[in-house]
């Protein structure tokens, strides 16, 4: 498997994680969303007027917003969010404001690619690096969320490993964009980008 084959796939497998955790959470939200609409439904003066029996048995059952939900989403989201970076990146789909750069060079323009890229990757070793630091804090001090008291390092664990993965495809991203700098030529596909 060709290098570029193999980041891509794993970029793609991060992005389907990613995808696949962010769905749990709308639906998490959705639920929650619907159960406190419920709950305060049934708490009115018209659902205990029209079926207090029922009102009363549904509330007691437990009608209402799941519990933490708001720890989960936070929990989830950071996740998520590292979990599509490695595509955006390796398809070089970030958003592109080309003012300058499209009047200038091609020599000029794959410097400044160059430039950019490595700037990126030594941003999410950096992000990575302090993540891991920030999850054995949080592991040595047993710090847990409020309501649903997990440790909150699972966060950062999940977390950190996407960042590991969008750190090394930002190293593999930036490698490729320097030594078609040097070369002179394509190495990786042009990404189309969100030009604006």
């Amino acid at each position: 498997m060709r290098p570029h084959a193999f980041f891509l796939f794993l970029s793609r497998a991060m992005a389907v994680l990613g995808g696949l955790v962010l769905s749990a959470l709308v639906l998490l939200i959705v639920v929650s969303v619907a159960g406190r609409a419920m709950n305060t439904f049934l708490h009115s003066g018209i659902a205990e007027s029209l079926f207090p029996g029922l009102a009363q048995n549904l509330l007691d059952a437990g009608i209402g917003p799941i519990v933490g939900d708001f720890e989960l989403v936070e929990a989830g989201i950071a996740f998520t969010i590292f979990s599509f970076l490695p595509l955006t990146q390796i398809t070089g789909s970030h958003a592109v404001v080309d003012i300058f750069t499209s009047a200038i060079p091609r020599a000029a323009n794959r410097f400044l690619i160059a430039l950019w890229e490595v700037v990126f990757a030594v941003v999410m070793v950096i992000i990575a690096w302090r993540l891991y630091e920030g999850m054995l804090n949080k592991m040595q001090y047993n710090e847990t969320t409020f309501l649903l008291q997990f440790p909150v390092w699972w966060a950062y664990a999940a977390s950190l490993v996407a960042a590991v993965v969008a750190a090394i495809v930002t190293i593999y991203v930036a490698a490729a964009r320097v030594a078609e700098l040097v070369l002179a030529r394509a190495i990786l596909p042009v990404g189309e980008g969100a030009g604006h």
